[in-house]
């Protein structure tokens, strides 16, 4: 079949010939060069997939992150309340104990009064 595909070519000056072939050339280079330009994009393309792939898992990851954080946020702020009560719990406590504290020792000093009193 090629031979048909030359046939055109017969009775062409050497001159004519010589331009048409650098012609066929630059056409296979360029098929080649096309091709492979093809292929880069085809890479970049699943490259670029790829990265935007990681970039939608990455904004759901600090999607995730971010509602963990302000979940413990909201526990700590909870477990500073909580601690802030206990703490005004323990401080009526311990003022109701001196309180007690106070009135037994002075309880225990009118028995011993009146212990002393009874032993005159």
């Amino acid at each position: 079949m090629s031979w048909a595909v030359e046939e055109w070519k017969e009775g062409l000056s050497a001159r004519v010939l010589q331009k048409i072939h650098e012609l066929e050339s630059q056409v296979d280079k360029l098929k080649k060069e096309r091709q492979q330009r093809q292929y880069q994009l085809e890479t970049l393309e699943a490259a670029l997939q790829k990265q935007k792939q990681k970039v939608e898992n990455e904004k759901n990851e600090s999607a995730i992150l971010k509602r963990e954080n302000q979940s413990l946020m909201e526990l700590c702020d909870n477990l500073e309340k909580a601690k802030q009560k206990i703490s005004h719990d323990l401080q009526v406590k311990e003022s109701q104990v001196n309180i007690q504290s106070g009135q037994l020792n002075s309880s225990k000093k009118d028995i011993e009064r009146l212990e002393q009193e009874l032993k005159r």
